[in-house]
């Protein structure tokens, strides 16, 4: 159902393997570096930050404090916005910071696009990936990489949830029968209706009524739709 690296973070199953997923995405994606963060609200003013990340030795210990952060234009950018942030050094000068710039780029963050997820229920989801080297140049490709770290975004953020919050925060999981899990496998695997049918050793009319109450339930539009949810929900594999 999805291309490449976006179906291959769906697989993880621990935070380890998702870690290992999101870099190993992030570095063929041409950045050396990547955070990825679940946030939580539990009370105005007070949060929870999970993240996964590959920072360099000793750039934690020099960069993690909370007054920093709130200097910082990229993260504040992302708690308030839907929209990427593609920035560089002139970001940091625009907001006065220049010296923050100069603090992280010594360890190799000089540039790169950092966006952030807003849901229902307190919960957020913030990815940011850097590198050393400029941007493209052109348009059309900087576009193209936005738009494809978009893109997995939201494919990583439904597993972030699932993995990195705690289980008593997580949302709940819809009640698909066996039935209907099975007809969304093998629609999974680009069966028609008939085709379903004839596997599970039902006529195409019941496969249909499967695949459309477990459509119903994942409040999705389509199949297709539903399949994707499903897997990002860890129902199907």
């Amino acid at each position: 159902m999805l291309p490449g690296s976006y179906g291959e973070v769906l697989e993880a199953r621990t935070r380890e393997e998702f870690r290992d997923e999101v870099v190993r995405f992030t570095q063929r994606m041409g950045f050396e570096t990547v955070s990825a963060m679940a946030v939580i609200d539990r009370s105005p003013g007070r949060s929870e930050f999970i993240a996964i990340d590959n920072t360099p030795p000793g750039f934690t210990d020099s960069y993690d404090d909370p007054a920093l952060g709130r200097l910082d234009p990229v993260m504040q950018h992302c708690k308030r916005q839907t929209m990427p942030i593609i920035w560089n050094q002139q970001t940091y000068l625009r907001h006065n910071v220049g010296e923050l710039w100069e603090q992280q780029a010594r360890f190799g963050y000089r540039t790169g696009i950092a966006m952030a997820l807003h849901m229902p229920e307190g919960r957020h989801f913030m990815l940011g990936v850097d590198r050393d080297q400029p941007l493209p140049a052109a348009p059309d490709e900087l576009q193209r990489i936005v738009a494809d770290l978009q893109l997995f975004a939201v494919v990583a953020q439904d597993v972030a949830m699932r993995i990195l919050m705690p289980v008593a925060q997580q949302p709940e999981r819809p009640g698909l029968t066996p039935r209907e899990l099975e007809a969304l496998r093998w629609t999974m695997e680009g069966k028609t209706a008939w085709e379903v049918g004839a596997v599970m050793g039902i006529t195409e009319r019941t496969a249909n009524l499967h695949i459309n109450a477990a459509t119903h339930k994942l409040g999705c539009a389509n199949k297709h739709q539903a399949v994707l949810k499903a897997l990002r929900l860890g129902l199907i594999h």
